[in-house]
Order: structure tokens, then sequence, then C-alpha cells
């Protein structure tokens, strides 16, 4: 990790709650990520890992808090039942442009090619021009190792290098946070080691990332933090090696499967 990334909060979760009817599924998850760092997101089942993930990146709506990028307020909480107003909805689309997400599946557009794929945001999202777009697509498909299967349809190529484009898609709109959600899931081990390569060599590259996993010795290979939600809550937050010892609780070790 950088030098530089203790100094800056780049993202900031205040105080952020998410329910569902009755159900709170966030009772107020604070949460601090460093430019240039790489933080795990841990816990069992059904804790609100990916959904974290969702509010950060308002494809959920969350009820209360604040979310801070470089200090500034990205977004609050809107009460329960009330749609987004035009003006949040426009700063909801800005948040997107600066915060990347990467999904369990790979959703890619089937009747497009890698490259086309890579270039689709960057052209219509962020207006660039047809060749910039490409340039920049290929670039990104360069970093994750996909070259020769540029101009491939997402059918013809294995999980793995399905999820390596649906990564090099998300950092073609150079997000200042990529969020990665279980990304590895769906994969078979080979393929699960071609995608944590591409990781790793982001976090090399000094990329902010939250990833939610439940592979804890990738977890303790490739994060500078680990973090651990638990009920709704940051139950645990420290270096991999701290968290993912005996000095957890017996609770969160079970919970874990350590």
């Amino acid at each position: 990790m950088p030098e530089t990334a203790v100094a800056t909060a780049l993202l900031e979760a205040q105080g952020l709650k998410k329910r569902y009817g009755d159900f709170e599924v966030l009772k107020g998850i604070d949460l601090k990520v460093n430019k240039g760092e790489v933080v795990a997101v841990l816990g069992p089942n059904g804790c609100g890992k990916s959904t974290f993930l969702r509010c950060l990146n308002l494809l959920e709506p969350y009820q209360d808090g604040r979310v801070l990028l470089d200090g500034e307020i990205a977004s609050v909480g809107i009460p329960s039942g009330r749609p987004r107003t035009r003006a949040e909805e426009a700063a909801a689309q800005a948040l997107r442009r600066r915060m990347g997400m990467v999904f369990q599946r790979f959703n890619l557009f089937p009747h497009m090619s890698v490259l086309d794929n890579v270039m689709l945001a960057p052209r219509k999202v962020r207006g660039m021009s047809g060749q910039d777009a490409r340039e920049m697509a290929e670039r990104m498909i360069a970093k994750v190792g996909m070259n020769e299967f540029t101009h491939r349809a997402p059918k013809t190529l294995s999980g793995g290098q399905q999820q390596r484009a649906a990564i090099a898609r998300a950092l073609a709109m150079e997000p200042e946070v990529l969020l990665l959600d279980e990304i590895t899931s769906a994969l078979d081990p080979a393929m699960t080691r071609e995608v944590f390569k591409v990781v790793r060599a982001l976090a090399g590259d000094g990329i902010t990332m939250l990833l939610v996993t439940h592979d804890l010795p990738f977890a303790r290979d490739t994060a500078d933090r680990a973090v651990v939600i638990h009920k709704g809550l940051v139950a645990a937050d420290g270096t991999p090696e701290a968290v993912l010892s005996d000095a957890l609780p017996a609770e969160l070790r079970e919970l874990l499967a350590l």
C-alpha cells in the first residue's frame, strides 16, 4: 500500500443503517477506507456484507447515515418508501461514476464483444469519443490479461475470463473506489486463482478496494485490513493477521470457520 494511503480517508461510511420493512440488516456501520487501501469485508452468510456494498454504491437505498468520498458528502440516507428527488438521483449517478462495482455474476452483455462491453460505459456515461473509449478499453483489457480475448463474445469465455472482463469494464470508468462482491463465488478453484491474480495486481497498483469474500487465505494475502460484519455492525477491524487470529472472540471464529 502506498505511504500516502494512511494520510487520506477516501471513503467513509458514518452510521449507515439499512432496513427491509421492520428488519434492520445494517444497524449503524462506521468504516473508513484510506486511499490505496484494500479492505476485506468478512462475515457469515446473511450478515449484510453485500448489502453494505450495494448501499455504498446506492444500488440499494439506505435509511440513515451518510457516505463521504474524499471528505465530501456523497450520499445520505432517505426514509423508507420515499423515492429519490431529481437532485438525489443525479447525485446517485455521479456517485456511481466514482465508485465501480463488480458482482458475483458477470452481467456482461452477451451480444457484445469483450471490447464493446468495456467501451460502453466510457462512451455512454463519461461521454468519451469512440477512439478514446477504445483506447481506454484496450488498456483495461490488457491490465486484466485479456488481450487475446478482446473480440470474443462472453459466451465463448470461461467464468474466470468473463469475470476478468467484468473487472476491466469497471476499471474503464476509472473509479476512485472499486467494490468487489464475492467475485469468485461462482468459479472453480482454477478460475478463482485467475481472478485473484488480477486483484492482487490491482492492489499492487494502489487501487482502493473493498472486497467481500469468504476466502480467508486470500484476505490474509491481499488485504491491508479485514473487517468482520456481524449482527449489522462492524464486529472487528484490523490487519488480517490480527482479525483472523486466536484473539478473535470465539463466536466470530466459529462463524468464520476459523
